[in-house]
């Protein structure tokens, strides 16, 4: 997760460069986006260190960026929205936002929730190794052995078992994980996604073809188990 980096999700143009160059003069640095669609795919492929976004986009509702993004993160998401009745707040709070400013607002505030936000972020750490079971995972020098004995992955089955690991317990979307290796330009590489983690089971599962590490979520995607010992 970059530093300082904020994702700004707002249709209209001359809010979203009002605020960029404030918030790019106090020192952070800004992405993007204009649809739902837009914001979850540079959620999950920028991994910002918070949200600034607009409830009404032209593909759908905020909410529904807050609901799919906590799928699989606990971004933090302060919603900028010129609704402000009780009744409204508490559903997007329920709905998993973290804060809440009406529009219009001052930058001073604005600021100093962001500011707030970030206290509330827990320091990270990057993990050098990983254990569970039988299986050990050296993140730094890209090793992994089961049963004390080396495994050899390609870089692309790395790559996807570093980021299932990094979001356990998390459902992974198709779509997210197939841009997330392949890029935002990638196309038709559902097949690649599945033979390479049918080839990740075949390599660290006890029984590849009833997997306790990587399940299988019917039409949607995959999830890390923190189930399995």
């Amino acid at each position: 997760m970059n530093h300082d980096l904020i994702l700004l999700v707002d249709d209209d143009s001359a809010i979203r460069k009002m605020l960029r160059i404030a918030l790019e003069a106090k020192g952070y640095q800004i992405i993007e986006a204009i649809s739902k669609k837009d914001a979850i795919e540079s959620i999950a492929l920028r991994s910002p260190k918070l949200v600034l976004l607009d409830l009404q986009l032209p593909d759908g509702s905020g909410l529904d960026v807050i609901h799919e993004v906590r799928t699989f993160s606990e971004l933090p998401f302060i919603v900028l929205s010129v609704m402000d009745s009780e009744e409204d707040k508490i559903a997007l709070l329920d709905a998993g936002a973290d804060d809440y400013i009406t529009k219009p607002f001052s930058m001073g505030e604005l600021l100093a929730r962001i500011r707030t936000a970030f206290r509330r972020l827990p320091a990270e750490e990057t993990p050098s190794n990983w254990e569970m079971g039988n299986l050990v995972i050296d993140f730094l020098n890209y090793e992994v052995q089961k049963n004390d004995k080396k495994v050899r992955l390609t870089p692309t089955e790395f790559q996807l078992l570093t980021y299932l690991i990094k979001n356990a317990g998390k459902i992974i979307s198709h779509d997210i994980l197939i841009k997330k290796i392949w890029g935002d330009a990638a196309q038709n590489e559902m097949n690649s996604l599945r033979v390479h983690i049918t080839q990740l089971r075949k390599k660290i599962e006890d029984k590849p073809n009833q997997p306790k590490l990587i399940k299988t979520i019917p039409g949607v995607g995959y999830l890390w188990s923190i189930e399995y010992k």
